[in-house]
């Protein structure tokens, strides 16, 4: 299997996670200046209605701090997907996008179940769990450094704070490490380390017996 294990910069890497958190600013600025409520539109579970939060919710928090809180991680694990897996990077964001919030529809509470932390939860646990499947030191250092700056919000995919959509956490918890199975041999991967030929490999060929060259051969290269 023939991979490619170079990484080139694009300027996508900080114009995508800065567009996204723009936009979830700016429908969090439309509501607080014409007083409006997007509750609604977010994911309520086993509703039909509620269906349209799947693709609507990530874009809808409740205050300010709900919405700071998701910022930051969200720009800086978007970032690490797109540099690290930028062919298929819009897989794994919108298909597990869609997916987090379908299995949330499933399993969740009653409630509007509203925010960009699913997609958060998702984009963690894939850069996590593919450094580790992966085994490649590049890889391993950004989970490393997640686990680090992030550890804390594994606590958070149980219901030990009311309000929090602990499901929704879940849910991009589950898809993320999913994708990272599926995925595992996409993007960079551990080099399998190969010694160089040497004359002595010569002397075999390619079934592994031994097959020196004849005299005459010898002979007629060193003439």
């Amino acid at each position: 299997m023939k991979t490619n294990n170079t990484i080139q910069f694009s300027n996508k890497i900080i114009t995508i996670p800065i567009l996204f958190v723009f936009t979830i600013w700016l429908v969090y600025w439309v509501e607080i200046y014409f007083d409006l409520n997007f509750t609604k539109f977010g994911v309520l579970p086993r509703k039909l209605t509620g269906l349209r939060g799947v693709f609507l919710s990530p874009f809808i928090h409740s205050d300010i701090s709900h919405l700071f809180n998701n910022s930051i991680p969200l720009g800086v694990l978007l970032s690490a997907l797109i540099y690290f897996y930028q062919k298929v990077y819009l897989n794994i964001l919108f298909i597990g996008g869609v997916l987090t919030g379908v299995l949330t529809w499933v399993i969740a509470r009653e409630a509007y179940h509203i925010g960009a932390s699913g997609i958060v939860y998702l984009l963690f646990s894939f850069v996590f769990f593919s450094g580790i499947i992966k085994k490649q030191y590049q890889l391993v250092a950004v989970s490393l450094i997640v686990i680090f700056l992030y550890g804390s919000m594994i606590w958070y995919v149980l219901p030990i704070k009311e309000g929090v959509s602990w499901e929704g956490h879940l849910s991009g918890l589950l898809v993320g490490l999913l994708f990272a199975i599926l995925y595992k041999n996409k993007g960079i991967v551990k080099e399998k380390f190969q010694f160089p030929e040497t004359e002595f490999d010569l002397l075999f060929d390619e079934e592994g017996n031994f097959n020196p060259p004849q005299l005459s051969e010898v002979e007629e290269e060193e003439v």
